[in-house]
């Protein structure tokens, strides 16, 4: 489902990475870094429209998007089918009710985005437990 999990998808978590490793991270784990990266900027832009603090509001939910158009960019709707298609409809419409969020300084469809992202990580750190790698020994 996720290609070489798009130049542009590091590059935009990696300016904004509190973590290390981004360079040495498996596919799936980058993919968790960038999901935790943009929950971090849209709870920091919540609270900063909470504190009426525009810029930072704007300059927040602008790493958010870029870094879900990074998750978007790295999905490959070929290998990935249905599931592919789903997600790159989902992060579309989260990058738009994000951009109305900042538009409209909107805490509820801020916190809509956020809840949405957090079902798509929840179910992306589940993906090791469902299918676990055979080490041949069994």
């Amino acid at each position: 489902m996720i290609d070489k999990q798009g130049h542009k998808a590091a590059q935009a978590y990696g300016s904004t990475a509190v973590y290390g490793g981004v360079e040495s991270a498996s596919p799936h784990r980058l993919v968790q870094m960038l999901m935790e990266g943009a929950l971090q900027k849209m709870l920091t832009a919540r609270l900063a429209m909470q504190q009426e603090n525009i810029a930072s509001k704007g300059e927040n939910i602008s790493w958010a998007i870029s870094i879900i158009d990074g998750l978007r960019d790295g999905l490959d709707i070929e290998k990935g089918g249905d599931i592919a298609a789903n997600l790159d409809d989902l992060y579309l419409y989260m990058g738009r009710r994000l951009l109305e969020a900042n538009l409209h300084t909107d805490i509820a469809r801020l916190d809509e985005v956020i809840g949405l992202l957090r079902e798509i990580k929840s179910a992306w750190d589940a993906v090791p437990r469902q299918a676990p790698v055979s080490d041949g020994t069994s």
